[in-house]
């Protein structure tokens, strides 16, 4: 397993991450990859890498779920993102043949940011042979 860090600059964002898990990948294997953000307001997913999509998914991410009113606010301000990540998850799995990750012709894996600005911590693991 080995572990990356990614910082944000904005509450409700998303970077492509597929680089950094492709590195993880043995060259010439076959298996699987899994990254995984161990964080409660933020999540991954595949997704096209395209910017005008990646600003949807924020204003998407936002329309659906408001910013405020919600019980956990009253604790720390914070539900929303808490919110949004329930509707990603915190993981991926994607296959491996001969060392390359088997994503779709635009598949991406995107990390979605719900609570920046914050250091983020991913860990990546590949099983196979």
């Amino acid at each position: 397993m080995e572990t990356f860090t990614l910082d944000t600059d904005e509450r409700l964002t998303t970077e492509d991450i597929t680089d950094e898990v492709a590195s993880v990948v043995p060259a010439g294997t076959n298996g699987t990859v899994t990254v995984f953000v161990g964080h409660t307001t933020a999540g991954v997913c595949l997704q096209e890498d395209e910017h005008r999509l990646r600003r949807d998914i924020v204003d998407f991410l936002g329309d659906v779920v408001d910013d405020e009113g919600w019980t956990h606010d009253r604790l720390d301000g914070n539900a929303d993102s808490h919110l949004r990540a329930l509707l990603l998850g915190p993981s991926e799995t994607i296959p491996v043949v001969d060392g390359e990750l088997q994503v779709g012709t635009w598949q991406s894996i995107l990390f979605v940011e719900c609570d920046g600005p914050r250091k983020r911590e991913f860990r990546v693991q590949f099983v196979g042979d």
